[in-house]
């Protein structure tokens, strides 16, 4: 897949008429993704295409991604209205830098977190990566994950090092040889195999959950100002974004349509590859017991206990107070 330039989003006009909804009355909102647009965010940008945000009062607008650190950040600075990110660099970021944000929904319910690697390169476990140089965005939450991981792996995390990189060159650096293991969320592999294959080279990958990883991890974020004066947009905006997850479990080839003819540097079948197996983190016996973009306690605690060991956190700092869930409409 070729690289992904900086979207921005202005068709709410042409969308709003193309929806039948009134021009004018909807709400302007920004959402910042936590990286590139591929297929994995198909949903919201079909969800605009559709007329879903508009029929719910929201005029969307989405960039991209550099991070989920760095996407926290330019939120709280009100470069925009939500952004997605790992709860594990909100969890960081309230401690250290006390921002003033919080999350307001799960987006995974649980981790899809993993190292990718070439399979030429020989690692096939955790332990492989001794040695190796591992690319890395500011913020990562697989960074933040990955003591716990090498503590249960049997692995020497002093022996790995890691390499800052810009996200958009993450896969180029890895196909190429200069980073020995990349973090992608599993739901990529589709595409970045893809890719690598017509480098005449293929990846595979480690993914988390081989450590026990059942964690939140990328979810919906607003400051702590937004949720005080604006909770009826964040209502509807989660409100709408369920109906876009619902779309695309119905029909992910009309919603990967929807989102090449937005975003077309991504290919329609990298998009439908991404796009099925979000929807697999999203829609779990778990989602289905606690309601679309819910969580309980019992699986929050245990995410903020790997995230506090890993990071020094307060181990008796209670998660909840990182968390806004009163925004969430009543599950269907």
């Amino acid at each position: 897949m070729r690289a992904i330039k900086t979207s921005i989003l202005a068709l709410s006009a042409s969308l709003a008429l193309a929806a039948g909804a009134p021009a004018g009355a909807a709400e302007r909102v920004s959402l910042m993704l936590d990286w590139i647009p591929t297929g994995d965010y198909a949903p919201y940008y079909a969800g605009i295409a559709s007329g879903i945000y508009q029929r719910n009062g929201i005029e969307l607008r989405i960039t991209r991604g550099n991070g989920s650190g760095d996407t926290l950040t330019k939120l709280a600075g009100g470069a925009a209205d939500i952004g997605m990110a790992d709860i594990s660099a909100l969890f960081t970021a309230r401690q250290r830098g006390n921002m003033p944000v919080k999350m307001i929904a799960a987006v995974y319910a649980h981790s899809p977190h993993s190292l990718f690697v070439r399979k030429d390169s020989g690692i096939t476990s955790f332990a492989g990566l001794e040695g190796r140089r591992i690319g890395i965005t500011p913020g990562n939450s697989h960074r933040l994950y990955f003591p716990a991981v090498a503590a249960a792996a049997h692995t020497d995390p002093n022996k790995i090092e890691w390499v800052t990189v810009d996200g958009s060159s993450m896969a180029a650096l890895l196909i190429s040889g200069r980073i020995d293991a990349a973090p992608f969320y599993s739901t990529n592999f589709y595409y970045q195999n893809k890719q690598a294959m017509r480098a005449g080279r293929e990846l595979a990958f480690l993914p988390f959950v081989e450590a026990g990883f059942s964690i939140y991890s990328l979810s919906f974020h607003a400051t702590e100002a937004t949720i005080r004066n604006r909770p009826d947009m964040l209502r509807s905006f989660l409100k709408a974004t369920r109906e876009a997850w619902i779309a695309a479990r119905a029909n992910p080839q009309a919603t990967c349509e929807a989102h090449v003819r937005m975003v077309p540097e991504v290919a329609l079948d990298d998009c439908l590859g991404s796009l099925n197996a979000t929807l697999g983190f999203i829609f779990t016996d778990h989602s289905a017991a606690v309601g679309l973009g819910g969580i309980n306690d019992e699986r929050l605690n245990k995410t903020y206990e790997v995230v506090a060991s890993a990071q020094g956190l307060d181990a008796q700092l209670n998660p909840r107070t990182a968390v806004d869930m009163s925004l969430l409409p009543a599950n269907p």
